[in-house]
Parts: C-alpha cells; sequence; structure tokens
C-alpha cells in the first residue's frame, strides 16, 4: 500500500509543470479579460459624462471612445493569444 503511494505521488510530481503550465496560461487569459473589461467599461462611462458635459463633441468623443475601446480590447486579444 505504501509503495503505492510513493508510486502515485512520483507520477503526479512528474506532471506538475505540466499542470503548471496550464495554470499560469489561464491565469494570464483571465487577467487580460478582466483588464480589458474593466478598461472599455471605464472609456465608455467617462465618454458618456463628457458628452453629458458637452453635447456638441458628441461625434470627437464618440471616435475617440471607439479607438480606445479597441486598444483595450486588442490588449485582452493579446493577453488570450499569449496563453494559449
Amino acid at each position: 500500500m505504501t509503495m503505492e503511494l510513493i508510486s502515485m505521488a512520483q507520477a503526479a510530481a512528474a506532471h506538475a509543470p505540466e499542470a503548471a503550465a496550464g495554470l499560469t496560461g489561464n491565469l494570464t487569459m483571465g487577467l487580460g479579460g478582466a483588464g480589458a473589461a474593466i478598461g472599455v467599461g471605464l472609456v465608455g462611462s467617462k465618454a458618456v459624462e463628457a458628452v453629458g458635459r458637452n453635447p456638441g463633441a458628441f461625434g470627437n468623443i464618440l471616435t475617440l471612445g471607439i479607438i480606445a475601446m479597441a486598444l483595450a480590447e486588442g490588449l485582452g486579444i493579446i493577453a488570450y493569444l499569449g496563453g494559449l
């Protein structure tokens, strides 16, 4: 019984680096996705705030907001691809 447990522990230790690599990839993807979501939310809230203060600048604010959201989403996609 003891020898079986020892051999199982050795087999698990041999696979530990593979499991750790998968964990770090998932962690990278999760943090990247969360960061992109926070970035898009902040850009959207500030854009709405800016339009509320100056409705005449709607077109410029919309353009800058879309560009900023695309950049934030791009970082999320890069984190996703880096985690694969």
